[in-house]
């Protein structure tokens, strides 16, 4: 599965926000709720007609 989050910016939010460390483990499991996510969203998207996903799409 191709990589869709950026790690050294999820690693400075996560570091910012909460003083924490991200292991390597949650990058494969947000990549793949973010893959998930736009899959759907483009399904939502076809049904409704449509060639371009909108925000909406993702709700």
């Amino acid at each position: 599965m191709e990589k869709l989050v950026v790690e050294s910016k999820v690693r400075k939010f996560v570091k910012e926000a909460s003083g924490m460390n991200t292991s390597a483990s949650a990058f494969e499991a947000l990549n793949k709720l973010i893959h998930d996510a736009c899959t759907s969203a483009c399904e939502k998207a076809k049904s409704d007609g449509r060639k371009t996903v909108m925000d909406r799409d993702f709700s």
